[in-house]
């Protein structure tokens, strides 16, 4: 009767296949310490063939030895050439990423554009400040066309942008010219039919 996998004791790292498993027990199960050193050594050399790709990143033989350890779920007794992971710390989760759960005003702008208004506020006047406020404005324009795909009056961008820098950045449609909405779609289109591949 054929041996079947399922039947098998599950692969703690199956991406290594049965037959490295089956060497790491038997290198678990060799008795002289000094044999079974050299028996490790072996396996981490196949273990490394497998994946020749991958030889150029860093701490790659770090990897497989720590790789080796847990297949032997942590019985092999050698001296390793790496401090390896520890059993306790293998199920250790990372550190919570902490959100900011702050609502976003007008989505279709979005956190970033909000966050980057607000250094924008307290910039020393100057053609830099200038330049980053035009900068700000029209990408306000190319977001609210993405998301909205109807042509907006820059007066809307003027009003959003005061209203998001507390009034502290007002521009009036007499001193200050944005993009076309034509452009902003144009460039769209153009995007999509590249990825189209037309």
């Amino acid at each position: 009767m054929p041996d079947y996998n399922t039947q098998q004791k599950k692969l703690i790292m199956p991406e290594y296949g049965r037959n490295v498993q089956q060497m790491i027990d038997h290198c678990v199960s060799i008795e002289d310490r000094e044999e079974r050193t050299r028996c490790a050594n072996t396996i981490i050399n196949i273990m490394g063939n497998l994946f020749p790709h991958l030889r150029d990143v860093d701490d790659f033989k770090h990897k497989l030895w720590d790789h080796l350890a847990i297949m032997s779920d942590f019985k092999l007794d050698i001296d390793y050439p790496y401090e390896i992971i520890r059993k306790e710390n293998l199920r250790t989760k990372p550190d919570r990423i902490p959100y900011t759960l702050t609502p976003i005003r007008y989505r279709h702008y979005g956190k970033t554009l909000e966050r980057m208004i607000k250094k924008c506020e307290d910039y020393p006047d100057g053609p830099e400040r200038d330049q980053l406020i035009s900068l700000l404005a029209n990408h306000m324009k190319k977001s609210f066309l993405t998301w909205n795909k109807e042509v907006v009056d820059d007066d809307k961008i003027f009003k959003d942008l005061r209203e998001y820098s507390r009034g502290k950045i007002d521009l009036s449609p007499e001193t200050f010219r944005l993009k076309e909405s034509k452009e902003f779609l144009q460039k769209k289109n153009k995007n999509n039919m590249r990825k189209a591949g037309r």
